[in-house]
């Protein structure tokens, strides 16, 4: 089918629709709770946006150079292609740490635990596109896996849902967008603490015994978003001292060089992967000049399940991984930050370091 491009823009409503399908929103509710909150708008760079309460977010975001019938060629959803990619994936996992467990006791060690800790640390990528719902057409198989790899992550779905919605709703908004907290980057001891990923086992391990105690501080959580949330990490917490105990009973330490140990090793590869997202973008509404597409190699497109391809996966969040290469034929034109490689992109970013 062609893709042919449209020449108009979007509406809020239509831009809504397709934001609410991608993350599993049900419009019906989105309107209700827009039309009963009563909390109004706000500015963001000169264009509305509707405050928490409604699932409205910016109009305009971007171009609508995808519409009809190409738009919905690029939305549709396959329980396939997702379990094939997902095979591959684990296939790749399997392997890996195979290797990994030959190399035990030679020099092969440690460059084996840390490809197969990278192979683990991008089970992230899956994670992302099922709190999407678009890595498979079954909801139930978006959610099982979600609930899967979050529990290998300590990133809780139903947590990490709530959290992505609203970096989508409000990208780059210095206010507004959760992945925004926080200190940016400016020095080396900065970047080296965020890139090394003890910001974010630090961030991840409190949040998550925060929130088992029931103490979710985030104000953009709804209350029904809240208590799922609470009772998610207990489950979480609760499993994970389960499986100590048994590995414990056990005297094994399986767990702790083919779990821990290769998660942290693998850790660095996904946060200088997810630095290039949004560093340096401007802070716009349009989602084709505040996020970042990088063309990279092979290996990295298919352990991010395409997701280099972001600024096109801002811009149409309901599009699955397997379809932004093709989204990329028709948007790549208008998208504004562009970076050859991820070398490239650290080397440029660090020549701003002080």
């Amino acid at each position: 089918m062609s893709l042919a491009r449209a020449s108009s823009r979007p509406t809020v409503e239509t831009r809504n629709r397709g934001f609410d399908e991608a993350m599993g929103v049900d419009p019906a509710t989105r309107g209700h709770m827009a039309a009963t909150t009563g909390r109004g708008r706000t500015r963001f760079a000169g264009v509305a946006v509707a405050r928490r309460g409604g699932f409205g977010h910016v109009a305009g975001m971007a171009t609508a150079l995808l519409s009809g019938p190409a738009l919905e060629a690029l939305t549709e959803r396959s329980d396939a292609k997702g379990l094939a990619r997902l095979g591959l994936h684990v296939a790749a996992i399997a392997l890996a740490g195979a290797a990994y467990a030959a190399a035990s006791g030679t020099l092969w060690a440690a460059p084996a635990a840390f490809v197969y800790g990278t192979c683990i640390a991008f089970l992230f990528a899956p994670l992302h596109e099922t709190v999407h719902y678009t890595a498979f057409r079954s909801r139930w198989l978006n959610r099982a896996v979600s609930v899967a790899f979050g529990w290998v992550l300590v990133l809780p779905p139903a947590y990490f849902r709530a959290f992505h919605l609203e970096h989508h709703r409000y990208t780059q908004d210095p206010e507004r967008d959760p992945e925004l907290a926080g200190a940016p980057l400016r020095t080396w001891r900065q970047y080296l603490w965020r890139v090394s990923g003890l910001h974010y086992w630090t961030r991840q391990v409190r949040s998550t015994v925060l929130h088992a105690a029931g103490r979710v501080t985030e104000t953009y959580f709804t209350r029904s978003e809240r208590r799922q949330i609470v009772r998610e990490a207990r489950f979480i917490l609760a499993s994970y001292a389960a499986v100590a105990v048994v590995s414990a009973v056990a005297g094994s330490s399986l767990l702790v060089w083919f779990w821990i140990v290769p998660v942290l090793l693998g850790q660095p590869m996904l946060r200088l992967y997810l630095l290039a997202e949004h560093t340096g973008c401007p802070i716009s509404p349009d989602m084709l000049e505040n996020s970042r597409t990088v063309h990279t190699n092979a290996i990295v497109r298919f352990l991010a399940w395409n997701m280099p391809y972001h600024a096109e996966h801002h811009a149409y969040a309901a599009i699955p991984f397997h379809a932004l290469p093709r989204a990329h034929a028709v948007l790549g034109p208008e998208v504004r930050n562009q970076t050859r490689g991820y070398v490239r992109f650290h080397r440029e970013l660090a020549r701003g370091l002080g």
